[in-house]
């Protein structure tokens, strides 16, 4: 079929923007705090094989497992078997997963009888149940103590949505209506995309729709072929670590050896360590995501990001280990915080063929931290709160300060937002001055921001990495500072260990000082 360029350009403008327009519905509708105001969510739409092409400017590290999720779903669940106004409910590993809490939520898009593509929304629940109150348990020796396992179920049909599965979900997690409203969100989000995707149809009709949609496959594939063949080939190593978890509980090794081969890039991830000790295992399709991020930043290009774009990569990871653990290993803070540390060893391989396409290390850690607090008829409310820190420096130019790098796409919750709704003050929000690397270019600083605690107890999750390894400057750059995390109980001061549970007091005062990002070049 011949198409017309014009034609392929609005279509595929028209996919982003529905995706665009998933997202703002489900910010709009949702009713947990992080996903209305942090914006832990991610939309995308994939074609009828399960292959992405359209995405929202969201979170990276969702969007890379997202071009997996329903090719995978598809194995479990054939197409055959599903039936216009059928909606998807999942979270497990084995399907395109990253961690239990980011719960997809899939709708097929029929268009004169036939599916022509699915919508798809991803969103982070500040509960599914498990051993600790927020599903992220520090000492996990499997998933099954992190979270409630939801397989590929339907959750709605064209008669309405499945009260009996709302109801199964909501006895499983410890904010219900909280799960309820998010969930009625993301279907909301995906009946929009349906009905974008169908315009699209009914203009173009359908056999233009679904070619371009393969088009739009070549033609990521050709630039990102074009792209690799610029580099020189050759062989790259990189390695980074993650602060603690490996044997002895030393640093974790995250190691990549980068073959660059004519128009194709292998990117050999078996050297990372075995499966470690705590939450910090990462699915493989989280492993793939940071490659193809980091891709993209070696192509230097601004390429559509689908399922053709991943075709010239070759992505290998070892059973076993860090990196593809099984299904069975608790990879809650794998998410984002193994997954940042796959593109810093990427990065470090490539810093002196790339220079100028690079930027020294950054705060590649969520800088999570959660508060839950015991309601008085059992249930729980849900604070998950990510933390800015120091860009790293690039060639040209000082790291911002106060910002998410990479894989991250997160905002924080304004404090008002806090004070409002949970027993918390926060007491300090500034940034830490001075955090950042020296250099040429000076990385850029972080956060510190301090929660007082009002209510009698609340139980604390932390999920932050850099309290141990620095992230590193380029080129005779100085790497900037170190995460803090801190309890100040009784006019006593203490470490708050970066992977932890605890219970915490009425006057606790939590506070957190973000790591600052590295240097890049030596200072003049």
């Amino acid at each position: 079929m011949k198409l017309d360029p014009f034609a392929v350009e609005v279509i595929r403008h028209g996919l982003s923007a529905a995706a665009e327009e998933m997202s703002l519905v489900m910010t709009r509708s949702a009713r947990s705090p992080l996903l209305r105001e942090a914006g832990d969510l991610s939309s995308a739409i994939t074609d009828a094989q399960g292959e992405l092409v359209g995405q929202g400017r969201d979170i990276p590290v969702h969007l890379g497992a997202m071009a997996y999720t329903v090719s995978e779903t598809l194995k479990r669940v054939p197409a055959s078997t599903l039936k216009e106004g059928d909606v998807l409910i999942y979270n497990v590993a084995e399907l395109g997963g990253n961690h239990l809490n980011d719960v997809k939520v899939v709708r097929p898009v029929f268009f004169e009888g036939e599916i022509v593509a699915f919508a798809v929304s991803l969103a982070h629940w500040p509960d599914i149940g498990g051993f600790w109150p927020g599903s992220y348990y520090a000492k996990a020796i499997d998933t099954f103590q992190e979270a409630l396992r939801i397989p590929p179920i339907r959750v709605a049909t064209a008669a309405g949505i499945s009260d009996a599965v709302v109801q199964f979900l909501k006895a499983n997690v410890r904010d219900p209506e909280s799960c309820e409203g998010d969930l009625l969100g993301q279907i909301a989000c995906t009946l929009a995309g349906e009905k974008r995707i169908i315009e699209l149809c009914k203009v173009h009709g359908r056999d233009m729709f679904v070619a371009t949609l393969s088009r739009l496959h070549d033609l990521s594939e050709a630039e990102m072929r074009e792209a690799i063949l610029a580099l020189p080939d050759g062989v790259y190593e990189g390695e980074d670590f993650m602060d603690d978890g490996g044997p002895g509980d030393e640093p974790a090794r995250i190691h990549v050896k980068i073959i660059i081969k004519g128009d194709e890039a292998t990117f050999d991830l078996s050297g990372s360590c075995d499966r470690v000790s705590n939450f910090c295992n990462t699915t493989l399709f989280i492993a793939r995501s940071a490659v193809a991020y980091s891709a993209r930043i070696m192509s230097g290009r601004e390429m559509q990001q689908n399922g053709g774009a991943l075709r010239p990569l070759n992505i290998i990871t070892r059973p076993g280990s860090i990196l593809d653990p099984g299904l069975t290993a608790p990879v809650a803070a794998g998410n984002h915080e193994t997954s940042l540390r796959i593109v810093d060893a990427i990065f470090l391989a490539m810093k002196d063929v790339i220079p100028e396409r690079l930027s020294s290390g950054g705060a590649t850690t969520s800088g999570m931290i959660s508060f839950a607090e015991p309601r008085a008829d059992g249930s729980w409310k849900m604070l998950y709160e990510v933390h800015a820190g120091g860009e790293g420096a690039r060639h040209n130019r000082i790291g911002c300060s106060a910002t998410r790098v990479h894989l991250t796409n997160t905002s924080n919750t304004p404090a008002e937002m806090i004070e409002a709704n949970y027993n918390i003050l926060v007491e300090k929000q500034a940034i830490r001055w001075g955090s950042g690397g020296g250099g040429k270019y000076h990385g850029g600083d972080g956060v510190v921001r301090s929660y007082r605690v009002l209510a009698p107890s609340m139980h604390l999750t932390s999920s932050v990495e850099r309290k141990v390894i620095a992230p590193f400057g380029l080129h005779g750059g100085l790497p900037g500072k170190t995460a803090r995390l801190t309890l100040s109980r009784g006019g006593e001061t203490t470490e708050i260990d970066g992977k932890s549970n605890l219970v915490l007091q009425q006057d606790d005062l939590v506070t957190i000082e973000m790591c600052g990002g590295g240097g890049f070049g030596p200072e003049v």
